[in-house]
C-alpha cells in the first residue's frame, strides 16, 4: 500500500518546495499556480482516477462470466494514465487490477510478458496482450453494462 501513494506523495512534497521558494522570492501567484499543477500531477498518479481494483483471481472469474477485458495496471504508470483516459467513462466497464496491490495479479503479469511487470497488460479470452491501443480495448467493452 505504501508504494501505490509513493509517487504521489513525492509529487505534492516537490510541488510544496518549489511553491514555498517562488513564494519566498515574491512570486505568490506563480507558487500557487505551481502548487495546483504539482497536485494534479499526484492527482493523475494515485489511484483516485482509476476505477475500484479487484483480485486478479476474481477479475478473472468476473471476465470469464461477462467477456469484458481485465486490465492488470500499476500507479504511477504513463501508459496505464493514458489507457485510463482514452477509455473515459467506458473505463468502469474493464475489470482493473492493480498489480502493486495483488501479487496475484503482478505474477499475472509477468507470466504473460517474460517476467517482465509491463503494464498496462489486457486479459481478454484468456490472451495477454500487452500495451494495447486503447481504441482496441474499448472495442471489446460490453456495451450493456
Amino acid at each position: 500500500m505504501k508504494r501505490t501513494w509513493t509517487v504521489p506523495v513525492l509529487y505534492v512534497l516537490c510541488g510544496a518546495v518549489v511553491a514555498a521558494w517562488r513564494a519566498f522570492e515574491g512570486s505568490s501567484g506563480t507558487a500557487a499556480v505551481l502548487l495546483v499543477l504539482f497536485v494534479l500531477l499526484a492527482v493523475a498518479h494515485s489511484t483516485v482516477v482509476f476505477p475500484r481494483s479487484i483480485g486478479a483471481q476474481e477479475a478473472q472469474r468476473r471476465s470469464a462470466l461477462d467477456g469484458r477485458p481485465v486490465v492488470f495496471w500499476r500507479p504511477g504508470c504513463a501508459y496505464c494514465l493514458r489507457m485510463r483516459v482514452k477509455l473515459g467513462r467506458g473505463a468502469r466497464q474493464a475489470h482493473w487490477v492493480d498489480i502493486w496491490r495483488d501479487p496475484a495479479g503482478a505474477a499475472a503479469v509477468r507470466a504473460a510478458n517474460d517476467g517482465n511487470e509491463t503494464v498496462p497488460t489486457v486479459l481478454l479470452a484468456g490472451r495477454a496482450h500487452t500495451n494495447p491501443d486503447p481504441a482496441w480495448v474499448r472495442e471489446n467493452l460490453s456495451p450493456s453494462a
